[in-house]
């Protein structure tokens, strides 16, 4: 690749911030392309009337501290950027019909709260939780950042994890194992294996037997050390990434859509933009979900075709419904900011509707609301198959926006009279202003089903992030996917001098 040639990144995404930063700060001349008007891809935030809402993610821990797991950290670090946190505890609350579950990051505050509903059962959650955090403790000596996806990872790795390496050997079975067989072996009481398969739900869009084992661990592991909210929310994170991406020479380019990409002889050469424009390229990245890239960005004889044919069949997580909310906050003192409501405990949580996830993060972040307001985003899974912009849009909104109103109503009785702003998204919503396949957030691929495509793709030059490349539709997720790229695209010593 001549020293002239950019690499594009299409989509302004977490992974494609992750991997455009990176390589700028590797040296590599980078443009990011990104269709809408302002960077983030589903973790962008928006403003309406004086009120800062987050478009998708609302938890994170591992923003800030030494040795963090974070993959987001670790960008941020090696850019040079940081962010303010409000740190808070409980982490929230699970609300069933039957009782109430405050979550504590204090393991041992957690316990005490499992304890009161079943002692037994609590036992039980303990000996699950130690079997998941041994694989923690020996994934925590290997960050990230020291990580990429071809066979030169192997080198890193034996010149300076050995160590850690050999922490991992007594949890090699777990590393492909579902939390499922993790669940099976150490819980028989029904009711933490219902709040198992919720955690897991909430972390990857599949109960226990559908998620990693590493997934979970990874999650138990760095709650356990406190988790905190961004100030300014999710565009506090996006704009970091933007800024450390500039520092280091690289180019954000937004309202620059891009309408193909271009290959010859298996070769990516470039890429095609809305205006006609063409941009020479030896090396591709693209930030949009695997359906987009194979369906709208490739013309189909560019891939394999039995390849195409098997990725595109690759199942997706359902999308949602998206209630954004501004409400009067008189009187709602002892207010916090996480909750999950399951409505009904005969039917499965993942039954469109059922499980609602409820965030309002001005308790912690006064700015993100007028004074005296706040801000509340709540959603729930909702299938994109029957949605359509007719006569009838509009009502069919409202009506699938109440059961995130009744969800509501479980943490704030008289919600409704409180509502001063209402936005209510649909799978539609997100398929339109995110330009994601079906409004989706990534491969439904089960433990043990299959294997996530990973960053590579049969055409040369051509690459892929987010979250259709590794396990898990968060934050952490697509940012180890950008990691894993960048430094697959440059040599072990470059990447040696920035460990």
């Amino acid at each position: 690749m001549s020293p002239q040639s950019p690499i594009i990144i299409i989509g302004s995404g977490i992974g494609g911030l992750c991997a455009a930063g990176l390589l700028a700060r590797y040296g590599k001349q980078v443009i990011v392309c990104e269709s809408h008007t302002m960077a983030g891809g589903a973790a962008h935030s928006f403003r309406r009337r004086g009120f800062e809402f987050d478009s998708g993610p609302s938890f994170y821990c591992g923003l800030t501290g030494k040795d963090s797991l974070n993959p987001i950290k670790q960008v941020l670090d090696a850019l040079g950027e940081s962010i303010q946190v409000i740190p808070y505890d409980p982490l929230g609350h699970y609300h069933f019909p039957e009782t109430s579950l405050a979550v504590y990051s204090n393991p041992a505050q957690y316990h005490q709260q499992l304890h009161k509903i079943t002692p037994q059962g609590a036992k039980e959650f303990q000996q699950f939780e130690q079997r998941l955090l041994g694989l923690y403790e020996a994934m925590k000596g290997i960050p990230t950042l020291a990580l990429r996806s071809d066979w030169l990872v192997i080198l890193v790795l034996l010149q300076r994890y050995l160590p850690s390496l050999a922490k991992m050997l007594p949890y090699l079975s777990l590393v492909q194992s579902s939390v499922g067989n993790v669940m099976d072996a150490t819980v028989k009481d029904p009711w933490v294996r219902r709040l198992i398969d919720l955690e897991c739900f909430l972390l990857s869009g599949l109960k226990a037997h559908g998620t990693i084992a590493p997934e979970v661990a990874f999650m138990l592991g760095e709650r356990s050390r406190g988790v905190e909210y961004p100030v300014g929310g999710s565009a506090a994170i996006v704009n970091a990434l933007v800024r450390g991406l500039e520092k280091w020479g690289g180019k954000l380019r937004l309202g620059c859509h891009v309408e193909q990409i271009l290959v010859e002889s298996g070769k990516v050469t470039g890429v095609r933009l809305r205006n006609g424009e063409v941009l020479s390229a030896a090396i591709v990245i693209s930030n949009a979900t695997l359906w987009d890239t194979y369906n709208n960005l490739l013309r189909p004889e560019d891939l394999p075709a039995a390849y195409r044919e098997s990725a595109l069949k690759t199942p997706a997580v359902e999308s949602f419904m998206h209630l954004h909310l501004g409400i009067k906050a008189d009187g709602l003192d002892n207010l916090t900011g996480h909750h999950v409501v399951v409505h009904d405990s005969s039917q499965d949580i993942t039954t469109p509707g059922n499980t609602c996830m409820i965030s309002i993060p001005s308790v912690w972040d006064k700015n993100l609301a007028p004074e005296g307001h706040h801000v509340v985003h709540a959603y729930t899974l909702e299938p994109y198959a029957g949605w359509e912009s007719n006569d009838e849009y509009e009502a069919k909104k409202r009506e699938k926006s109440q059961t995130l109103y009744r969800a509501l109503e479980r943490i704030i009785p008289d919600v409704r009279k409180r509502v001063v702003l209402e936005l209510i998204g649909t799978p539609l919503t997100h398929a339109h202003y995110l330009r994601r396949y079906q409004g989706t957030y990534g491969p439904a691929i089960a433990a043990g089903k299959g294997l996530f495509p990973s960053t590579h793709t049969p055409i040369q030059g051509l690459y892929r992030v987010g979250d259709s490349t590794l396990p898990g539709i968060g934050v952490p997720a697509v940012a180890a996917s950008g990691i894993l790229c960048a430094n697959s695209l440059v040599n072990v010593g470059q990447m040696t001098e920035l460990l």
